[in-house]
């Protein structure tokens, strides 16, 4: 892996929104590993350089807003070089109970204008992804649009804050053993807290 995009829109009125949970999770990985995030206009973008378990990996959040984020990743890989496949993408998504993790090495846009930018510019679907839920309890009133662009209410966001964190460390296992090490463990861990609602229903 060698570049890992966390999805989201830039400016503080879409801070803790749930489109913003891909910049949180790489600004946590930053963090962690003591990156410092640099604007590289030429890429529309923020990038961060870190090494995780002594592996190289650039950190990006894309400024082109989310709908056009493909644009940026194309200018990263057209000027540094790489494949699909040494791409994560982080990002939200309003099919998953909120907090859930999942990681796919591939798969469709499923709705979300963020992957579908970048499956529509790479021409590609064959690049690992992970998308934390953010889809509520009980369904929001003014639409999914509205929805993903309004900040996390306080108890929804302990919820996410600690996936957020989870989700950071989900990265990590992945650059240290692997993606199917990460989604045996991540994958499996949602799967089976599920289970005893899946048997009431």
């Amino acid at each position: 892996m060698k570049l890992i995009v966390g999805l989201g829109n830039p400016g503080r009125r879409y801070e803790r929104t749930p489109h913003n949970i891909g910049f949180d999770v790489v600004d946590i990985l930053a963090h962690r590993h003591g990156a410092t995030w640099q604007l590289a206009a030429r890429f529309e973008a923020a990038l961060a350089e870190a090494t995780i378990f002594g592996k190289h990996v650039t950190l990006m959040k894309p400024l082109t807003y989310m709908n056009l984020s493909g644009r940026a990743i194309l200018g990263y890989l057209s000027k540094n070089g790489g494949e699909p496949h040494e791409i994560m993408v982080i990002c939200d998504d309003v099919n998953l109970p909120l907090g859930q993790l999942r990681l796919r090495p591939s798969g469709s846009h499923g709705g979300h204008k963020g992957l579908l930018s970048i499956i529509h510019t790479l021409g590609t679907l064959e690049f690992p992804r992970l998308r934390l839920g953010v889809r509520p309890a009980e369904l929001p009133t003014n639409g999914w649009i509205e929805y993903v662009l309004t900040p996390f209410t306080p108890e929804a966001w302990e919820t996410i804050s600690r996936a957020e964190q989870e989700a950071a460390d989900a990265v990590e296992i992945v650059l240290e053993r692997g993606l199917d090490a990460a989604m045996n463990r991540f994958n499996r861990r949602h799967r089976e807290a599920a289970e005893p609602e899946e048997s009431q229903e």
